[in-house]
């Protein structure tokens, strides 16, 4: 029996489809105008708060004779929000997601040049921790998160065809529109284990189960366009292949209820070792995983020519978006596929310095390498937290190979028992934005070196009994037995 999603007419195909097509033409458009949902930043790294210690899974989110033995965030979400876009097409897409209508500027033809875009997300809605023993120094928690990853690659002349044919001298191109986009979204629920094994090693573990929401993927491999100016047409024809999971009318709210249609797997690794110099030492393997994409998802090769009506109207963009939707979907069949989650490796060290005698000022940089596993992204961040009693102030800068530099600031509450943070990564490309989308002609024009957006938001306290060493209890301590990996770890070495 065909399903519903092959018997539909055209129409309902592409509602079906989530607007894939403007998606691929409009992506960074879309991202521009999501961008309270996408996110990633360094300056978290060694805060000790409840979200680095579920970021990081070997950093330690109590202090024993300081804090309470149980962490939460009262349900409230602690995120971060990031994106970036480069290239020529940022005052093009500026203009279109903040005025309606496209400006040109800086867009050309045949000269081999893209616009680059990133955006990630990390919203937790529960984070629950518990401080289970203080001789194993033991630490288990609880956590449920949304996370959305997204990146694409697209020509100048993509942009540039939907302003009109007469942006266009001749009437043959050849593989003008070779660009690539993929996005997937997922929820998270996770458990997570650390211990401090020896005075000078700690090890942590967070296992994920993964819900996935929504996946596309787009990839031109070739591309061939003709314009037929007698009849305000363009013949096109793409060369490439997409998947994406399909969303029975179309993508609602109601696709954001957690389900086991699309179920899937990750996990993190994590281990501090600090050094007889008092550098902490920190190596991360983080969300290496993957996602099974049911069966009613569509997979499909493609080849195909269509031909794009009336280009230069004022509905050229529904018709160019019809015709490309039209070739990418000429092939496609229900077939379930696996996907990876964007994992990622990190080093980094750290040491804390004593500004003053009383020791009410301290210094805590941390220096962070970071290499993405499944795809070619890496970046280097350096945080610079101050810190005066429990109040702290952060500069993070940032810098990744595809020559984005990026400065931010962080304004954080720290208590025992008490954390509040607020801050972004890209303070000056945030500003920007935000005037850009209050329609400032100056910022919407703007060019610069990339254009984007960081926000993030955290808070969790910490409550029951206090954690206590022996000598310093307020009660009489029943004795706390070692945790399993110290167990282990005592008995390789013939530790008593």
């Amino acid at each position: 029996m065909k399903s519903f999603y092959k018997a539909a007419p055209a129409s309902i195909k592409q509602q079906a489809s989530g607007t894939c097509m403007k998606n691929f033409l409009l992506v960074i458009c879309f991202l521009f105008i999501s961008v309270e949902t996408f996110g990633q930043q360094f300056s978290q790294y060694n805060t000790g708060t409840l979200y680095d210690s579920f970021e990081n899974p070997a950093q330690a989110a109590f202090i024993p004779d300081t804090s309470n033995k149980i962490a939460f965030n009262l349900f409230i979400p602690n995120f971060n929000s990031n994106l970036y876009l480069t290239g020529n097409a940022q005052v093009p897409l500026k203009n279109r997601a903040f005025d309606g209508r496209y400006i040109n500027t800086g867009l050309t033809i045949e000269e081999g040049r893209f616009s680059r875009a990133n955006a990630n997300a990390n919203i937790y809605s529960i984070m629950f921790k518990v401080f289970s023993s203080l001789d194993g120094n033991q630490e288990i928690g609880f956590a449920t998160q949304t996370r959305g990853e997204g990146r694409g690659l697209f020509t100048d002349e993509t942009l540039l065809l939907l302003a009109g044919s007469q942006n266009f001298d001749r009437d043959d191109y050849s593989n003008i529109f070779n660009s690539n986009y993929t996005y997937q979204s997922y929820h998270q629920i996770s458990a997570s284990y650390r211990e401090k094994i020896s005075k000078s090693f700690a090890f942590g573990v967070k296992l994920s189960a993964l819900l996935g929401i929504q996946y596309q993927q787009l990839q031109i491999d070739g591309s061939h366009i003709t314009f037929d100016r007698a009849n305000d047409a363009a013949i096109i024809t793409l060369q490439g292949r997409n998947r994406n999971n399909y969303l029975p009318g179309g993508f609602s709210k109601h696709d954001l209820i957690p389900s086991f249609k699309n179920p899937g797997a990750s996990i993190s690794i994590g281990t501090i070792f600090k050094t007889r110099d008092n550098y902490n030492i920190q190596f991360n393997v983080k969300d290496v995983g993957f996602i099974h994409w049911s069966a009613q998802s569509n997979v499909g090769e493609f080849n195909t020519t269509r031909t794009a009506p009336a280009i230069s109207s004022n509905r050229r963009e529904d018709n160019l978006y019809g015709s490309v939707y039209d070739i990418v979907h000429s092939a496609d069949v229900e077939k379930a596929f696996t996907s990876p989650t964007n994992g990622k490796i990190e080093l980094s060290a750290n040491r804390s310095f004593w500004l003053d005698y009383e020791k009410r000022f301290k210094y805590s940089p941390t220096a962070v390498l970071q290499k993405e596993i499944f795809y070619d992204g890496y970046t280097a961040a350096l945080v610079n937290p101050l810190q005066y009693n429990n109040l702290v102030g952060t500069l993070t800068t940032s810098y990744n190979n595809y020559g984005i530099f990026s400065a931010g600031l962080q304004f954080m509450v720290k208590s025992p028992n008490i954390e509040f943070y607020i801050g972004s990564d890209r303070v000056m490309q945030s500003v920007s934005l935000l005037r850009a989308a209050r329609k400032s002609n100056s910022q919407i024009n703007k060019n610069a070196g990339f254009s984007g957006a960081d926000f993030y938001l955290g808070f969790s306290i910490k409550f029951g009994d206090m954690i206590e060493h022996p000598l310093n209890a307020s009660h009489v301590p029943l004795g706390d037995r070692p945790g399993f990996l110290k167990r282990m770890w005592n008995s390789v070495f013939h530790k008593d």
